[in-house]
């Protein structure tokens, strides 16, 4: 990747208090002031920014919000936060009984599902009233005695932000590498860890990605770095134990600024996989993990339009190397190739491709192969025999669920994945191949009185207005009135081939007992329809993104899931982006909505290749070097069309130190709707968050109180008498 009442009684009962809430009208706090040109600072003001290209000038009144450092940008941004406490401050208690609520489904000291490497299992575990996660493990079963390798409500303290990327054993156990960011911005510092003696050794890597694989000789790792201002992943490093990290050999060097690298370890971990990625091509290279002193050595070069990715399947003479690629097959089909002999006129088709069909992922297995498949718009699980022909395929009853090949799997041991739907928690089961016995190895707890079946899941498409077929997805409480009365919440997002999956969501049942119906709209752009999807919503078919989502709002409504005066948005990142498009397009459509950490203000970012997640972004969202890409990307970027007319009730999120969405993206998205916007009466609120990055604010616990602004935002709005 890349850049979420029923009437008046109802809603009160379920909340507990009186048939009065609070409720948005002409009469607020003052709003803080949005200079009409700059702040006030004669320097500024006497030299307002305009914006050239392709011989056209824009003005942008308020460009100077970019300056971080600046205390009048940290003055404006707090008044913000400040106006929307004011605002929000009669749904205060309601705030806080929802985060009780949302903390009360979580279970204090759960863990995650264990997965073996040599003779340990490694979990991760919280304690009771801990944000964040203890990386422990046993000895040969969960009965051993547990050892505690990592503690992160240790690791984070005296940190307003903390996040532990991951953490990765060493192959005989001795070893724990792992890699922590406290600030938000996605630069993380790794370190390891000696599990014989607890000490922390003086090996510390600064400035990594937090990607990090071990080589088959317990001394020798491999890890990323990005460029200091894009971001980009664009080295890759090999240290040894001991050594000082600054003479760390820089193993490869990615030139291309249109990609960036990613590292990972085949199922056998007999590879290291090093790719080079950008939207439409696919440049590998691998290293015999018991060599790591060699060097990397390419799979297939790359070829724009060539996407492929690998794993390997031991075996004799080496074994081989497993292939999906898309050449010569929209959908992507399945090869083999010898391991001494990996390039593409050496790879044997095992499973062609087909035009219905999407094969997104893969997992090789000794003997077996596992491909995650997506058909009819749901994934599934196809298994295969070494020469490619079928054992069989798993079938799933809910209307809609998400499915994951567990990135855990051994190699020699049975199936692993992870499913989920918007009434079942997340579960990972493993599968013996010849036998088909099913073992549910864990299932993510939920209390507070929890019960999938007082819910019910709908999967259904909406039409387009150009004929297309859109994939809903609805959730509600069993119950619920169908007649036009209740509150709706639709999500979106449509970008990047990202499947939008309909995975359980302990937070929203806070909504659903309250009488709101939940919705995702599968929209173009996404990939859950196939390739095809995702190409008819990227770039200059990018409109496509945000019509599907108009018209899966006006289907929802003329089939009276939703109340046309309660109907409410809500998208992140890109899906902030769909928001924005869409209330320029059709702001009557929602009485509300929430964009979180918005990607707003496109054609001045992609302007500018020194920020993050542009160069790599051209073959996304268009090249605006190029005038036709200019022109097309400033007729729907939200900031840009942001005019003089009224819009709906609008919550908007962000952190201060995000590194995919810089902050000033939302910041001047709200300050010009503040300029332009005819109906004061409606809210327009922003929350920066300070210690926080792309991801919200970090730890279990804290995060809810994010969540709880959201709910207590909808709830107050969707409780107004009409």
């Amino acid at each position: 990747m890349k850049r979420e009442q029923a009437m008046c009684w109802s809603l009160a009962a379920a909340l507990g208090a009186g048939c009065a809430p609070s409720q948005p009208g002409p009469v607020e706090p003052v709003e803080p002031v949005a200079p009409a040109a700059a702040p006030a600072e004669p320097r500024a003001a006497e030299r307002p920014f305009d914006l050239v290209a392709h011989g056209e000038t824009r003005s942008d009144p308020f460009y100077w919000l970019r300056e971080r450092e600046s205390p009048e940008v940290r003055s404006y941004l707090e008044a913000e936060n400040r106006y929307l406490e004011a605002v929000l401050a009669p749904a205060a208690p309601l705030r806080e009984r929802l985060f009780e609520e949302l903390a009360g489904r979580l279970a204090p000291a759960d863990q995650t599902a264990p997965w073996r490497q040599g003779d340990w299992l490694y979990y991760r575990r919280f304690e009771p009233g801990g944000d964040y996660p203890l990386a422990c493990r046993r000895a040969g079963s969960m009965e051993g005695p547990e050892e505690v390798l990592l503690d992160g409500n240790q690791l984070a303290r005296g940190h307003a932000f903390f996040s532990l990327a991951r953490f990765e054993p060493s192959p005989s156990g001795r070893y724990v590498a792992y890699a922590v960011d406290t600030v938000g911005r996605r630069f993380y510092t790794l370190r390891i860890r000696d599990s014989t003696t607890g000490e922390t050794l003086p090996d510390t890597i600064e400035a990594t990605t937090g990607e990090v694989e071990w080589a088959a000789d317990d001394r020798t790792l491999f890890y990323l770095r990005q460029d200091p201002e894009t971001l980009r992943a664009d080295r890759a490093f090999r240290h040894r134990l001991g050594a000082d990290p600054r003479g760390d050999e820089v193993v490869y060097r990615e030139e291309d600024e249109t990609f960036s690298l990613s590292l990972a370890k085949t199922t056998s971990e007999r590879y290291l996989v090093l790719c080079s990625r950008q939207t439409l091509a696919t440049e590998c290279r691998v290293l015999p993990s018991d060599r790591p002193a060699a060097e990397f050595e390419i799979v297939e070069p790359r070829r724009r339009g060539h996407e492929y990715w690998l794993d390997h399947q031991a075996g004799r003479d080496g074994g081989r190397f497993l292939f999906l690629t898309n050449d010569g097959a929209r959908n992507f089909r399945l090869a083999a190739a010898p391991v001494a002999s990996p390039r593409r006129q050496s790879w044997s088709e095992l499973v062609p491709g087909r035009e219905d069909v999407l094969l997104a992922d893969l997992r090789a297995f000794t003997g077996r192969i596992a491909l995650l498949e997506r058909s009819g718009g749901l994934p599934r699980l196809r298994l295969l025999d070494a020469g490619g022909r079928e054992l069989r395929t798993l079938a799933f009853d809910e209307p809609a669920y998400a499915l994951e090949l567990d990135e855990r799997s051994e190699h020699g041991g049975p199936l692993r994945f992870r499913y989920s739907s918007m009434t079942t928690p997340w579960t990972v089961y493993e599968e013996d191949f010849e036998t088909a016995a099913r073992t549910l190895v864990h299932q993510e707890r939920v209390l507070g009185g929890f019960d999938a079946a007082a819910y019910r899941t709908e999967r259904f498409a909406a039409p387009a207005r150009d004929g297309a077929e859109v994939p809903v997805t609805l959730l509600y409480r069993r119950g619920t009135p169908r007649d036009g009365t209740a509150p709706l919440l639709l999500e979106g997002y449509g970008a990047y081939g990202y499947d939008n999956e309909p995975a359980f969501d302990a937070n929203i049942l806070s909504l659903a007992d309250r009488g709101f119906v939940v919705g995702i709209a599968h929209v173009r752009g996404g990939q859950e329809l196939g390739r095809a999807w995702y190409e008819a919503g990227r770039q200059r078919a990018k409109l496509n993104t945000f019509h599907d989502f108009i018209d899966v709002a006006e289907y929802l409504k003329r089939e009276r899931w939703a109340d046309p005066r309660r109907t409410y948005a809500v998208g992140g990142s890109a899906g902030g982006l769909l928001i924005g498009a869409v209330l320029n397009l059709r702001p009557e459509l929602f009485d509300g909505a929430i964009a979180a950490v918005p990607f707003v203000d496109v054609v001045t970012t992609m302007l500018d290749p020194t920020i993050p997640l542009t160069t790599g972004e051209y073959d996304e969202w268009g090249d605006p070097n190029d005038p036709r890409d200019y022109h097309f990307l400033l007729g729907y970027s939200p900031y840009d069309n942001v005019a003089a007319k009224p819009y709906p009730h609008l919550l908007v999120t962000t952190g201060f130190h995000d590194s995919q969405v810089q902050y000033w993206e939302p910041a001047k998205w709200v300050a010009k709707l503040r300029t332009l916007r005819t109906d004061r009466s409606k809210w327009l609120l922003l929350h920066t968050d300070f210690d926080a990055g792309h991801g919200g604010a970090s730890g279990r616990y804290r995060r809810l109180r994010d969540k709880a602004l959201q709910y207590a935002f909808l709830l107050e709005l969707a409780g107004r008498p009409r």
